[in-house]
């Protein structure tokens, strides 16, 4: 009965997350995720290299809060255009367009950041793999620079 319960509970928590951010929700649980594996194989990091502190471990997770807040500016910015140029007249039929980009800067960086950790632990790397990640990284740049 109690598993019945939580799982519907979930079930019903993660359909209305999915409901709310609509098109980000995708987007947002990509960069939940690896934040928690840059947040992971960075503690992992710095046990190898015996450098493993609370107070630098807390500024991460600080830091992933505040990736958090730049999606939710994002997405602001978004929903204050989106009604400013209804109200003009214009219906641009784009939702969630900063809040989307920034998500997607940040999942490449987190990626970035989970490749960098894995060659100091040792893990043998693929160096194609980090090319593709930097090629996402300097699209997403120059067609930020482009949209501006």
């Amino acid at each position: 009965m109690k598993e019945t319960v939580m799982k519907g509970t979930v079930a019903v928590l993660g359909a209305s997350i999915v409901s709310y951010f609509g098109t980000l929700a995708a987007p947002l649980l990509v960069l939940l995720c690896v934040m928690i594996v840059d947040y992971v194989t960075g503690m992992v990091k710095a046990y190898m290299a015996a450098q493993l502190s609370s107070k630098i471990g807390l500024r991460g997770i600080l830091k992933k809060l505040c990736y958090m807040a730049m999606v939710a500016v994002g997405a602001a910015i978004d929903y204050l255009l989106g009604s400013a140029l209804v109200q003009v007249g214009i219906d641009m039929h784009v939702e969630l367009f900063c809040g989307m980009l920034v998500a997607i800067w940040l999942i490449i960086n987190e990626l970035i950041s989970i490749l960098e950790n894995l060659a100091v632990i040792g893990v043998p790397g693929f160096p194609a793999l980090t090319k593709l990640i930097e090629r996402l990284k300097n699209t997403v740049s120059n067609s930020e620079n482009d949209k501006a």
